[in-house]
């Protein structure tokens, strides 16, 4: 990707990123640093869906969880981020959200991200075109209800991630056209099959050796990867791996703070 002069700077101060305020309990994973994520530098990233991604050093990822909230299983997660001082981004479905506002806030409350994901999770590619955007701006707006308690169709962390990635050319730019960074993923668990907590747990590790770092997917209504997320947390402490926490840049200021 060809980056302008002016972004070409942007990026490297982003790579420069402010450093994650210490974790109180010796010994966890913590969060190493926080990158500003600005739209207009980087609409679009994620490898298994588009050319770019974060500029991640090696061993750095960003843990991100999808479908959420679901009370049987987010404390879960939350409980062991927690834990281990890390942050991470949530991409909530607008309905659940709806009927789950305190455990949005929870999330909200524990200093993790969070992004948005549809308002029902029907595939953006396969529901009629004029239903697209409503379904885009429904989820949104439960979301900011929640938790600013204004039902607006503008996020205040604008942040989304597409059903199954399935996106559209239109719903693309729509979002570009709105400042709105669309995430995919560099690498996940697969955890949408059925599988034991320790399949799960090898599987992840397996891809991340390949990878060296990446956007992670996982899905926080999953029992067998709240099973697993503990395990996991370890195994990136204690094989010298840092955690990046995303959160959205002022607008107008490119990446990580910079006019």
């Amino acid at each position: 990707m060809k980056v302008p002069g002016a972004a070409l700077v942007a990026l490297i101060a982003w790579a420069a990123a402010a450093q994650a305020e210490p974790c109180p309990r010796p010994g966890t994973l913590g969060t190493s640093r926080i990158l500003k994520v600005d739209a207009a530098i980087m609409p679009r990233v994620g490898l298994k869906s588009f050319p770019q991604t974060l500029p991640l050093g090696d061993h750095e990822v960003v843990l991100t969880f999808d479908d959420g909230p679901w009370p049987p299983t987010t404390p879960r997660v939350l409980a062991a981020l927690a834990h281990e001082c890390v942050r991470a981004t949530f991409f909530l479905i607008g309905k659940p959200a709806s009927e789950h506002p305190e455990l949005v806030r929870r999330i909200a409350a524990e200093g993790h991200t969070i992004g948005h994901h549809t308002w029902l999770h029907r595939s953006l590619m396969r529901i009629p075109p004029g239903e697209t955007t409503e379904e885009i701006d429904h989820g949104i707006a439960a979301v900011e209800t929640v938790l600013h308690g204004v039902a607006t169709k503008t996020p205040t962390t604008p942040f989304f991630r597409f059903p199954g990635f399935e996106s559209t050319p239109a719903t693309l730019e729509l979002l570009q056209s709105r400042g709105i960074a669309v995430f995919g993923a560099d690498l996940w668990a697969s955890d949408w099959d059925p599988m034991t907590p320790r399949h799960e747990l090898n599987l992840l590790i397996d891809r991340l050796k390949a990878a060296g770092k990446g956007i992670i997917l996982l899905h926080d209504p999953k029992a067998h990867t709240a099973a697993m997320l503990p395990a996991f947390l370890r195994y990136l402490r204690d094989n010298h791996y840092h955690v990046v926490h995303l959160v959205p840049a002022a607008p107008g200021t490119g990446l990580d703070g910079v006019p």
